[in-house]
């Protein structure tokens, strides 16, 4: 975090003694915490934070540079791709497949080409961690799947909203679609996707506007490893230390994106109100036997 200090210090302008006099500490508090012999109590980052929003000081985009800049340090083998991991409690132990079931993909260990995704995950936890990681793919079984409607069904089979149609042959293909896989990579539903396919499950917008939504947002990917040989190839790099005063700000990011996922999926639904089908109306047809 000292470097934090020193950047957002550098960004407002003060000096140390100015920067205390405004946080109401002292000058030698100000330097502990610059040179990393003392961290900013919550109190503290409270103030730093309110400081932070009067000089629109860009913390967000210093968590980002600060991870990056530790992604350029990590050197990799041939075959190895780096990812990126949150955690809301920590890492402990070894790497398993043991996420809740109903995700995306299902139980497994997921990680993301992007970093926002996962921080803005666990913003709001307070022993959250976040970790650069990488996974050797060489010797995997892999599933890619396509940004599209197909994406779609298998969120849906995950999430638990195909039971009404449980036995049927639709069903049962993406029962068994990752069977046999090690890896599933696929688009990431992020904090604005998240609220859009929210509104096709819930039978707010067609098909064809989730598919139009798809192509307008550029998503990162998600690589899941969903068997314990997945995650035998995965490797943590590096943890970042991520503290409340950047949450703070993490969070404000995921509201942000939120109310932008909402506006988004407004705007397809005005735009693509009866153009493809409802959710209902694709389980509809595979429980009548039309699909």
């Amino acid at each position: 975090m000292q470097e934090l200090m020193k950047n957002i210090r550098s960004h407002i302008n003060m000096n140390q003694t100015e920067f205390a006099e405004r946080l109401n500490v002292t000058f030698a508090t100000v330097n502990r915490w610059e040179n990393g012999r003392a961290l900013p109590n919550k109190l503290a980052q409270d103030k730093i934070y309110d400081l932070c929003k009067e000089h629109n000081v860009p913390v967000y985009d210093m968590v980002l540079e600060k991870i990056e800049a530790a992604s350029r340090n990590i050197k990799l083998e041939q075959g190895r791709v780096l990812l990126y991991h949150g955690s809301k409690s920590g890492i402990e132990g070894d790497v398993a497949p043991k996420s809740r079931k109903q995700c995306d993909f299902g139980e497994g260990f997921y990680m993301g080409t992007e970093p926002s995704q996962g921080l803005t995950l666990i913003c709001d936890y307070e022993k959250s961690r976040f970790y650069i990681v990488s996974i050797a793919m060489d010797e995997l079984n892999i599933l890619d799947v396509p940004s599209d409607l197909e994406w779609a069904m298998i969120v849906a089979y995950n999430r638990g909203r195909m039971e009404r149609i449980k036995g049927t042959p639709f069903y049962r293909k993406y029962e068994k679609i990752t069977k046999g896989k090690d890896l599933v990579i696929g688009s990431i539903a992020n904090d604005r996707m998240f609220f859009v396919i929210d509104n096709f499950f819930v039978g707010n917008i067609t098909d064809a506007a989730l598919i139009n939504s798809l192509s307008a947002l550029q998503l990162g990917k998600q690589y899941v490893a969903v068997t314990q040989k997945g995650c035998e190839a995965v490797r943590i790099e590096k943890e970042i230390p991520i503290s409340y005063l950047e949450k703070l700000f993490m969070k404000e990011v995921s509201e942000a994106n939120r109310i932008k996922g909402l506006s988004l999926a407004n705007h397809i639904c005005k735009n693509y109100r009866r153009e493809g089908l409802f959710f209902d109306e694709i389980l509809d047809q595979v429980a009548g036997g039309k699909a």
